[in-house]
């Protein structure tokens, strides 16, 4: 079974669930009428209820004067009931009809009286249904009736009763047959769109989804799945096209500078030592430019593909580090923290508020105001503001507002950042501050206090 595809075992299995059925059904019934059958016969060979002792005694007369002690005359007569007196003395019993064989209880309820009703056998084999009374003292009847019509009537029952269970089975598996196409059709377009997609890369490929069963519940999530990945293919695609845009003018500039400083010393003709220092002193600035977008590539690809562990951490602190460091690049920073503990990535988190203090003394010179106050962390700065029109694309990797393209950057730090607060659960975002400047927010769940924890 496990072999087979999934079709045919589901049609095996209500194939076989069917027969079980039908089989312990069709047993149920040929015990039933069977019991039946013999409770009827065994009722045929008792005394009528309604009889007077007189008739009574008189069919007894009757048996006691036709029956005969000659087994071989007797077995010739082949009347519907067999008859037969036994006796307890040990005399040899009187047949109308075939003998039947004795048993020792037939012996004990001709001496005591009673009755039983048995399955036994006349003495050339034949089964027949016995019923055992005690007629007079030392003396009971036995009345006969041959099974072997019961037992052809058993047969038939027996053979209807089978060939019903074969249509039954037979039926079964092509209705589990038809059930399983109809109810497989939907995982036999999803199969095919994975083959497809695994044939053709091609993300695009959609399932139509009708109803609200598990099936389709799959069906949505293939698609859900399908979107995600070609989404992701495609920030791929954009973020090589983006860096490989972005890394094309510092690699044109230090190859320009390179190949100057190259020919001047293959032609033998040396620059000008003011020029020579200014042209490495570029070339250290590319270079530093370069190193820095790389940087910035690395770290928008780790957060997609790797991310860092979360663990609760004291944001406050996380602030104070990033502030810290800031300073030591000649940042003037001034601070008003507020406890506030979140479940995030202390590194990105860190990077995050570095790099919104650095664009903030970049662009916006004179003092850095940082603030964290009931999980929403300020950064302000004292420049110029960004145009209205332009905020909704801050976040945006490469974007540069086109009044600082002349500036160093890779247009990615804030792409880090909303990367970076995303990933705790929080939210980021820019505005211009009243009275001039941009102010950054970083909005991140948490409580004032840290969690408690198991000693």
């Amino acid at each position: 079974m496990r072999r087979g595809s999934l079709r045919s075992r589901l049609t095996l299995l209500v194939a076989l669930a069917v027969a079980l059925a039908v089989a312990i059904s069709s047993g149920a019934c040929y015990m039933i009428v069977r019991q039946q059958l013999y409770d009827q016969m065994g009722r045929a060979l008792r005394p009528d209820p309604g009889a007077s002792p007189y008739q009574r005694k008189k069919d007894l007369d009757y048996v006691g004067s036709h029956c005969t002690t000659d087994a071989s005359v007797a077995a010739d007569f082949q009347p519907p009931e067999i008859n037969q007196l036994v006796f307890s003395d040990g005399r040899p019993t009187c047949h109308l009809g075939p003998p039947i064989v004795v048993r020792g209880g037939d012996r004990r309820i001709a001496a005591r009286g009673g009755f039983h009703t048995y399955t036994g056998a006349t003495t050339d084999g034949t089964a027949v249904l016995v019923f055992v009374e005690g007629v007079e003292p030392g003396m009971a009847r036995m009345k006969a009736r041959r099974l072997d019509q019961l037992h052809d009537t058993l047969n038939m029952v027996a053979l209807l009763l089978g060939a019903v269970a074969a249509l039954g089975v037979l039926g079964a598996a092509l209705a589990g047959w038809a059930v399983s196409r109809t109810a497989l059709a939907p995982v036999g377009r999803l199969t095919r769109a994975v083959e497809h997609i695994a044939q053709t890369e091609d993300l695009t490929t959609r399932i139509p989804i009708a109803g609200t069963d598990e099936i389709a519940r799959l069906g949505s999530s293939f698609n859900a799945m399908t979107a995600a990945l070609a989404g992701s293919r495609e920030r791929q695609q954009q973020l090589v096209a983006d860096a490989g845009h972005e890394l094309r003018t510092p690699l044109t500039t230090l190859r320009t500078n390179i190949d100057l400083l190259l020919r001047s010393e293959q032609t033998g003709r040396s620059l000008d030592p003011g020029a020579k220092e200014r042209l490495l002193v570029n070339v250290k600035a590319q270079f530093a430019e370069l190193s820095t977008l790389v940087g910035d590539l690395l770290q928008l690809a780790r957060g997609d593909t790797d991310h860092e562990p979360h663990v609760e951490l004291a944001l406050h602190d996380v602030v104070e580090a990033a502030v810290e460091r800031a300073r030591l690049r000649g940042a003037e920073v001034t601070t008003d923290l507020d406890p506030w503990h979140v479940v995030g990535g202390a590194a990105s988190l860190e990077r995050a508020v570095l790099n919104l203090i650095d664009n903030a003394a970049k662009f916006g010179p004179g003092q850095v105001d940082v603030a964290l106050r009931g999980g929403e962390l300020t950064v302000r700065d004292r420049g110029p503001g960004i145009p209205e029109g332009e905020l909704p694309h801050v976040f945006n990797r490469f974007w540069r507002s086109p009044t600082a393209r002349g500036m160093p950057g890779s247009g990615l730090g804030l792409a880090i950042v909303a990367q970076a607060v995303a990933e705790a659960g929080g939210q980021a975002r820019l505005a211009n501050a009243p009275g001039g400047g941009i102010l950054a927010t970083i909005t991140l769940p948490g409580k004032s206090h840290p969690a408690l924890r198991n000693q």
